[in-house]
Protein backbone atom coordinates (compact mmCIF):
# COMPACT_ATOMS: atom_id res chain seq x y z
CA UNK A 1 0.00 0.00 0.00
CA UNK A 2 1.04 3.42 -0.74
CA UNK A 3 0.44 6.36 1.65
CA UNK A 4 1.40 9.92 0.89
CA UNK A 5 0.71 11.91 3.82
CA UNK A 6 -1.20 15.73 2.66
CA UNK A 7 -1.56 18.86 4.25
CA UNK A 8 -2.78 21.69 2.74
CA UNK A 9 -1.94 23.79 5.99
CA UNK A 10 0.44 23.55 8.83
CA UNK A 11 -2.61 23.04 11.51
CA UNK A 12 -5.05 21.47 8.98
CA UNK A 13 -6.21 17.97 9.36
CA UNK A 14 -3.82 15.08 7.47
CA UNK A 15 -5.53 13.88 4.44
CA UNK A 16 -3.87 10.55 3.06
CA UNK A 17 -3.38 9.64 -0.48
CA UNK A 18 -3.72 5.85 -1.30
CA UNK A 19 -2.28 4.18 -4.11
CA UNK A 20 -2.62 7.26 -6.07
CA UNK A 21 -6.36 6.95 -6.27
CA UNK A 22 -8.05 6.89 -2.41
CA UNK A 23 -7.87 10.28 -0.67
CA UNK A 24 -9.09 9.74 2.89
CA UNK A 25 -10.37 13.40 4.26
CA UNK A 26 -9.33 16.46 2.97
CA UNK A 27 -8.72 19.48 5.23
CA UNK A 28 -9.87 23.07 4.85
CA UNK A 29 -8.16 24.85 2.58
CA UNK A 30 -8.99 22.86 -1.48
CA UNK A 31 -7.17 24.87 -3.58
CA UNK A 32 -3.51 24.27 -1.55
CA UNK A 33 -4.56 20.61 -1.13
CA UNK A 34 -5.17 20.42 -4.82
CA UNK A 35 -1.55 21.45 -5.69
CA UNK A 36 -0.33 19.05 -3.29
CA UNK A 37 -2.14 16.31 -4.40
CA UNK A 38 -1.47 17.32 -8.12
CA UNK A 39 2.66 17.40 -7.09
CA UNK A 40 1.94 13.41 -6.68
CA UNK A 41 -0.50 13.00 -9.55
CA UNK A 42 -2.94 13.87 -12.23
CA UNK A 43 -6.01 14.91 -10.23
CA UNK A 44 -8.51 12.78 -12.19
CA UNK A 45 -6.75 9.40 -11.21
CA UNK A 46 -8.25 10.12 -8.04
CA UNK A 47 -11.71 8.12 -7.70
CA UNK A 48 -13.05 8.09 -3.97
CA UNK A 49 -12.69 10.50 -0.86
CA UNK A 50 -13.54 8.92 2.22
CA UNK A 51 -14.23 11.06 5.02
CA UNK A 52 -13.36 9.20 8.76
CA UNK A 53 -16.08 11.69 9.87
CA UNK A 54 -18.31 14.69 9.11
CA UNK A 55 -16.38 17.49 10.98
CA UNK A 56 -15.50 20.95 9.17
CA UNK A 57 -11.61 20.34 9.31
CA UNK A 58 -11.77 17.03 7.43
CA UNK A 59 -14.63 17.96 4.90
CA UNK A 60 -13.98 21.84 3.90
CA UNK A 61 -12.33 21.03 0.53
CA UNK A 62 -14.55 18.40 -0.58
CA UNK A 63 -16.41 20.09 -2.98
CA UNK A 64 -13.76 21.45 -4.74
CA UNK A 65 -11.93 18.14 -5.02
CA UNK A 66 -15.24 16.69 -6.04
CA UNK A 67 -15.36 19.18 -9.12
CA UNK A 68 -11.49 18.97 -10.12
CA UNK A 69 -11.28 15.61 -10.21
CA UNK A 70 -14.86 13.80 -10.05
CA UNK A 71 -14.05 11.82 -7.37
CA UNK A 72 -16.88 9.95 -5.39
CA UNK A 73 -17.30 10.21 -1.91
CA UNK A 74 -18.02 8.19 1.23
CA UNK A 75 -18.60 8.55 4.51
CA UNK A 76 -20.78 6.32 7.26
CA UNK A 77 -24.12 6.55 7.51
CA UNK A 78 -24.45 7.60 10.63
CA UNK A 79 -22.36 11.38 9.77
CA UNK A 80 -23.72 11.26 5.76
CA UNK A 81 -26.81 13.86 6.87
CA UNK A 82 -24.86 15.76 8.87
CA UNK A 83 -21.75 16.70 6.26
CA UNK A 84 -23.93 20.18 5.67
CA UNK A 85 -25.53 21.09 9.16
CA UNK A 86 -24.08 23.86 9.97
CA UNK A 87 -23.93 22.46 13.52
CA UNK A 88 -23.01 18.79 13.07
CA UNK A 89 -19.98 19.67 11.08
CA UNK A 90 -18.82 22.71 14.01
CA UNK A 91 -18.29 24.35 10.53
CA UNK A 92 -19.47 27.19 13.04
CA UNK A 93 -16.60 26.90 14.96
CA UNK A 94 -14.88 27.58 12.44
CA UNK A 95 -16.75 30.65 11.49
CA UNK A 96 -17.89 29.20 8.45
CA UNK A 97 -21.11 27.66 6.67
CA UNK A 98 -21.09 23.81 6.12
CA UNK A 99 -19.98 22.92 3.07
CA UNK A 100 -22.38 21.54 0.22
CA UNK A 101 -22.00 17.39 0.14
CA UNK A 102 -23.91 14.91 -0.61
CA UNK A 103 -22.20 11.52 -0.35
CA UNK A 104 -22.29 8.80 -2.57
CA UNK A 105 -21.58 5.94 -0.48
CA UNK A 106 -22.77 5.72 2.99
CA UNK A 107 -20.64 3.25 4.57
CA UNK A 108 -21.56 0.60 7.41
CA UNK A 109 -19.22 -1.14 9.87
CA UNK A 110 -16.99 -4.01 8.56
CA UNK A 111 -17.39 -2.81 4.67
CA UNK A 112 -14.57 -3.45 2.64
CA UNK A 113 -12.87 -1.13 0.17
CA UNK A 114 -10.51 -3.10 -2.10
CA UNK A 115 -6.95 -1.49 -3.07
CA UNK A 116 -5.49 -4.40 -5.09
CA UNK A 117 -5.90 -8.23 -5.14
CA UNK A 118 -3.91 -8.12 -1.20
CA UNK A 119 -4.95 -4.80 0.35
CA UNK A 120 -8.18 -3.81 1.46
CA UNK A 121 -9.59 -1.33 3.50
CA UNK A 122 -11.90 -2.12 6.24
CA UNK A 123 -14.15 0.28 7.49
CA UNK A 124 -14.57 0.25 11.60
CA UNK A 125 -17.53 2.07 13.15
CA UNK A 126 -15.98 3.93 16.03
CA UNK A 127 -18.86 6.11 17.25
CA UNK A 128 -17.79 9.44 19.95
CA UNK A 129 -16.36 11.83 18.83
CA UNK A 130 -19.04 11.87 16.37
CA UNK A 131 -22.14 9.51 15.71
CA UNK A 132 -20.78 8.26 12.35
CA UNK A 133 -16.75 8.44 12.50
CA UNK A 134 -14.57 5.69 11.04
CA UNK A 135 -11.24 4.24 11.48
CA UNK A 136 -9.71 1.94 8.36
CA UNK A 137 -7.56 -0.80 8.80
CA UNK A 138 -5.66 -2.76 6.09
CA UNK A 139 -4.69 -5.97 7.62
CA UNK A 140 -2.21 -6.79 5.03
CA UNK A 141 0.28 -4.11 6.62
CA UNK A 142 -1.24 -3.86 9.81
CA UNK A 143 -2.06 -0.02 9.22
CA UNK A 144 -4.65 1.60 10.50
CA UNK A 145 -6.18 5.44 10.04
CA UNK A 146 -8.11 6.85 12.56
CA UNK A 147 -9.00 9.91 11.53
CA UNK A 148 -9.74 11.72 15.28
CA UNK A 149 -10.45 8.41 17.42
CA UNK A 150 -7.20 8.33 18.63
CA UNK A 151 -3.73 10.41 18.16
CA UNK A 152 0.23 10.07 19.43
CA UNK A 153 1.29 10.13 22.86
CA UNK A 154 -2.07 8.43 24.11
CA UNK A 155 -4.15 11.53 22.29
CA UNK A 156 -8.32 10.71 21.58
CA UNK A 157 -10.93 13.23 19.95
CA UNK A 158 -12.98 15.17 21.85
CA UNK A 159 -16.54 15.00 22.76
CA UNK A 160 -18.43 18.05 23.64
CA UNK A 161 -19.37 18.60 20.31
CA UNK A 162 -22.66 17.72 18.80
CA UNK A 163 -23.66 14.21 18.80
CA UNK A 164 -20.11 12.93 21.04
CA UNK A 165 -20.07 10.42 23.73
CA UNK A 166 -17.32 10.26 25.80
CA UNK A 167 -18.55 6.72 27.03
CA UNK A 168 -18.84 5.18 22.97
CA UNK A 169 -15.75 7.01 22.31
CA UNK A 170 -14.08 4.69 25.44
CA UNK A 171 -15.84 1.96 23.89
CA UNK A 172 -14.41 2.33 20.26
CA UNK A 173 -11.31 2.71 21.36
CA UNK A 174 -11.60 -0.48 23.87
CA UNK A 175 -12.04 -2.33 19.74
CA UNK A 176 -9.09 -0.67 18.59
CA UNK A 177 -7.02 -1.94 21.26
CA UNK A 178 -8.09 -5.76 20.18
CA UNK A 179 -6.48 -4.85 16.27
CA UNK A 180 -2.99 -5.70 15.55
CA UNK A 181 -1.82 -2.28 14.29
CA UNK A 182 2.06 -1.56 13.39
CA UNK A 183 1.51 1.66 11.68
CA UNK A 184 -1.06 4.66 12.84
CA UNK A 185 -2.41 7.13 10.44
CA UNK A 186 -4.40 9.84 12.68
CA UNK A 187 -6.13 12.41 11.81
CA UNK A 188 -4.12 14.88 13.62
CA UNK A 189 -0.21 14.88 14.55
CA UNK A 190 2.13 12.69 13.64
CA UNK A 191 2.09 9.21 12.06
CA UNK A 192 3.40 6.70 14.32
CA UNK A 193 5.12 4.16 12.52
CA UNK A 194 5.55 1.22 14.95
CA UNK A 195 4.32 -0.34 17.66
CA UNK A 196 1.39 1.53 17.44
CA UNK A 197 -0.58 -0.58 19.52
CA UNK A 198 0.92 0.75 22.49
CA UNK A 199 -0.07 4.01 21.20
CA UNK A 200 -3.55 2.91 20.92
CA UNK A 201 -3.56 0.94 24.95
CA UNK A 202 -2.42 4.64 25.88
CA UNK A 203 -5.74 6.31 24.43
CA UNK A 204 -7.67 3.65 26.18
CA UNK A 205 -6.34 4.03 29.88
CA UNK A 206 -6.43 7.94 28.87
CA UNK A 207 -9.90 7.73 27.72
CA UNK A 208 -11.30 5.92 30.27
CA UNK A 209 -11.17 8.77 32.88
CA UNK A 210 -13.02 11.48 31.02
CA UNK A 211 -16.57 9.30 32.34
Amino acid sequence: MKVIQCNATTNDANSYLINDSILIDTGLNGERLAREIESHIDLNKLELIILTHCHYDHTAAVPLLVELSGAKVGVHRADGAMLADDMGSVSTFFGQKAPAIEPDILYEDGDMIKLDEIEALQIIHTPGHTPGGICLYEPFSKSLFSGDTVFASGGFGRTDFEGGSARQLTESIEKLAEIDVETLYPGHGPVIKSDANRQIQLSMRASRTIW
